[in-house]
């Protein structure tokens, strides 16, 4: 008989949470685009087989930032070279504050098409433990739905944007710290 097959994973990004984890790390400037997202993966997988990888975010509004609407299509773009990987791109919703001429934007859909799939993939036996990249505690009802049909949960966290209750939740929780922040900030070749 041959050997034992590798344990499969699916990795699900909240790239708005992934974002302000790394500023909370880096401070107010983070430049996603310099990131090294093999290295990422490939620490996030820890030696099983990657299945699939989701990230999902909202094109920014081109007309507020021209430069960082610029500098993110970059950054979609290198995510969009990395095999096995899913953009899932929102909505960025554009909101005037009350009784001022001021705005603010809103993330919507991403927690949604990262729920359902994570429950999609576990139903179709995608993988064995999907790694959720977020602190958002929205995802427990698919977490525990996913746990039911027999898969582990991991949360990769920033220990400044997490919820314990999201962490307590997952079969195994881990906080990306400078550390590790470290391992991926390397600019790829």
């Amino acid at each position: 008989m041959g050997g034992q097959l590798k344990m499969r994973v699916s990795i699900f990004i909240d790239g708005n949470n992934f974002y302000h984890g790394l500023r909370s790390i880096y401070g107010k400037e983070v430049s996603l685009k310099e990131l090294n997202y093999k290295n990422l993966i490939s620490s996030l997988a820890n030696e099983r087989e990657v299945s699939e990888i989701f990230y999902y975010n909202a094109e920014l509004d081109k007309s507020n930032n021209l430069k960082k609407f610029n500098s993110q299509k970059e950054f979609f773009d290198k995510l969009k070279k990395i095999p096995k990987l899913n953009l899932i791109l929102c909505k960025l919703l554009k909101r005037r504050i009350k009784g001022t001429n001021k705005f603010y934007y809103v993330f919507k859909g991403d927690d949604i098409y990262l729920a359902v799939d994570l429950v999609s993939g576990a139903y179709e036996n995608l993988y064995d433990t999907a790694l959720i990249v977020s602190g958002d505690e929205d995802f427990v009802p698919a977490i525990r739905k996913v746990q039911k049909l027999g898969k582990k949960v991991e949360n990769i966290y920033f220990c400044t944007t997490s919820s314990n209750y999201l962490k307590k939740t997952c079969n195994t929780s881990f906080c990306i710290d400078k550390k590790i922040a470290k391992s991926i900030e390397l600019k790829e070749k």
